[in-house]
């Protein structure tokens, strides 16, 4: 197969391990080739930018930016770029923020070589491709009301073990305005008290600790 006819990728995690395997992987199938790797998201954009590369692998936590926002920024900059996620983690909010923002494509890390290969191949064939575990992580909370981002600050300082005193005087709120985001926090994740709340928000990956 010619260099022009192979699907170009470039691979985006701070994991060298991970990358290399993932490398390895990739360039021995006849139909593909790593044309380029980064380490955290500054790079794997200007790695986009030099190289400009058919699909990006790009792990959904990265040393400096979101794999999400470097996702956006490259989308921005060039809106027809292929951009599959890589986690280790399903969470809900995570995948709704990715697919949101573009992504073709998101993919676990715990998935078998031979998945991975074919999401690339259905993806640089212009589907969208999303694994069947991902997907009903996804449904099962599709109904359900989303927090907002007030919301999601209130739970971040909840998760950080501040009260509510602390949390209105850091966000600029009144204790009672705290009481009511909370209120409403519980009704929607449907948690028993914050504890549960956290739990709930970590892992459907609203809160990142």
């Amino acid at each position: 197969m010619s260099e022009q006819t192979l699907i170009r990728i470039l691979s985006v995690d701070d994991h060298p391990a991970l990358r290399e395997g993932i490398a390895a992987m990739i360039n021995s199938q006849p139909d593909m080739r790593i044309v380029a790797q980064a380490a955290s998201g500054y790079e794997g954009i200007q790695q986009f930018r030099d190289h400009l590369p058919d699909i990006i692998l790009m792990d959904v936590r990265l040393p400096d930016l979101s794999g999400i926002d470097v996702l956006a920024a490259i989308r921005g900059e060039f809106p027809q770029a292929q951009v599959i996620m890589l986690s280790t983690f399903q969470g809900d909010f995570e995948i709704t923020r990715a697919l949101a923002a573009g992504a073709r494509g998101y993919l676990l890390k715990t998935m078998l070589p031979g998945e991975m290969l074919a999401v690339i191949r259905s993806v640089h064939a212009g589907k969208k491709c999303i694994p069947v575990q991902v997907a009903s992580e996804l449904a099962e909370h599709l109904t359900g009301s989303a927090l907002s981002a007030r919301e999601i600050e209130v739970l971040q300082q909840v998760a950080n073990g501040d009260g509510n005193r602390e949390i209105g005087e850091k966000l600029f709120i009144t204790e009672q305005t705290v009481k009511a985001h909370l209120r409403h926090i519980l009704e929607k994740l449907e948690a028993k008290d914050r504890a549960h709340a956290v739990a709930i928000g970590i892992r459907r990956g609203i809160l990142q600790l």
